[in-house]
């Protein structure tokens, strides 16, 4: 939709900084869960990108913690490194960026099993246990993506908690990890996680692998529109959006999502070819932007006078009510569709987000037969303009 928003906001050279997290400055946490010392589970690298996540551990580092209405964070484990089940309340989405993992869940990691390749997305139900091994290369990486600001911590299964306190660990009922090896004193009136009783864990809802299959989006699903932004008359504007997780920006009536359940947030592909993007625009919600494949460019703020670049794992932070314009560089022969750059794009909500288009981008889509319609989608300028006119 095209809508006027209030304010704008620009940003200098020092805040472009602050939002940009590059695969250079992630940072692993070894230590963020209670299965740290477990066998199997010991060698994983936990990290938080965007909000607080589920850390166990105080000190996982967080490359920016101001809320967005989602998190966003990595799991990094060699061949054979295992993620224990466990359980959360918001979505848990997981994006592979490379690799091999195999996903299993219900209580006893036996109700199914589903095996993510490079470039799915898996949207994991809440309420119900899940685990992850990597059975693929070392460099593997899950990208997720948690609901909600506050997620309200994790319960991990009986049998994790129990071997965890065999190795001198503990859980507080405040989401604090007890190393009593490492010198910690279990606290005084603080209680400690207890496993869940199995009368709770028998009313948990049971997924079949078919029911699972359908919240996942492989390369091979994704339906890419090109006439989902007003952008796409116009050259330079010519990437195509693919959703996959609720309708968020798509200008296209006919688009549907596959996963459209509510997750606190929306999610989706934007593919182009080297040269083409979305042209200028904003909206009023924060935005997170990962590259997947290819480079890209991100211009920014009202006199479009700031541009960073952006490489694979490389995301950015875009405050609500800044312009931007994401233009495709270099594309990548590794990309679902060889040749093209992809670009991750998330917003906060489980509603249409309302873009409104620079005047000069409104303008030339006009000259070229389009405008919004009063319903925020895409429409021959020609119908809307006789629509308007009196009898």
């Amino acid at each position: 939709m095209t809508s006027t928003i209030a304010s704008e906001l620009n940003l200098d050279s020092s805040e472009v900084q602050r939002r940009t997290i590059r695969r250079t400055d992630w940072v692993a946490c070894n230590a963020a869960f209670i299965d740290c010392r477990t066998p199997g589970s010991d060698k994983k690298e936990n990290y938080a990108f965007i909000g607080p996540g589920v850390s166990q551990n105080p000190n996982q580092y967080v490359n920016l913690t101001e809320p967005h209405g989602f998190n966003t964070g990595a799991a990094g484990m060699p061949n054979g490194i295992s993620n224990n089940l466990h359980l959360h309340f918001t979505a848990e989405v997981f994006i592979n960026l490379g690799g091999e993992f195999r996903l299993r869940w219900g209580a006893d990691g036996k109700q199914g099993e589903y095996v993510a390749k490079d470039g799915d997305i898996i949207s994991v139900p809440t309420w119900i246990f899940r685990g992850f091994t990597n059975e693929g290369p070392d460099e593997g990486l899950l990208y997720t993506v948690l609901g909600r600001d506050n997620t309200g911590g994790i319960i991990w299964g009986p049998s994790v908690l129990r071997e965890a306190e065999s190795y001198g660990l503990h859980l507080t009922a405040d989401n604090r990890l007890i190393d009593t090896v490492a010198g910690d004193e279990l606290p005084n009136g603080v209680a400690l996680i207890k496993p869940m009783q199995q009368h709770f864990i028998e009313e948990l809802t049971s997924y079949t692998p078919e029911q699972m299959r359908s919240r996942v989006v492989q390369p091979g699903d994704r339906s890419y529109s090109q006439h989902a932004l007003l952008c796409n008359a116009l050259p330079g504007g010519r990437a195509e959006l693919s959703l996959v997780i609720g309708y968020g920006m798509s200008e296209d009536r006919r688009q549907i999502p596959p996963i459209h359940e509510p997750h606190s947030f929306n999610l989706a592909w934007l593919r182009a070819q080297p040269g083409e993007g979305m042209l200028r625009h904003r909206h009023n919600r924060p935005q997170v932007v990962l590259v997947k494949s290819g480079r890209w460019s991100l211009t920014l703020n009202s006199d479009m006078g700031t541009t960073l670049e952006l490489g694979p794992s490389d995301s950015f932070s875009v405050p609500a009510n800044s312009w931007r314009e994401f233009r495709c560089l270099e594309g990548s022969e590794t990309a679902a569709t060889p040749g093209t750059g992809e670009l991750l794009v998330i917003n906060p909500g489980d509603d249409r987000v309302s873009l409104e288009w620079a005047p000069e981008v409104a303008a030339s889509a006009h000259d070229a037969g389009w405008v919004i319609d009063p319903n925020g989608y895409v429409a021959p300028a020609a119908v809307m303009e006789g629509a308007s006119e009196d009898d």
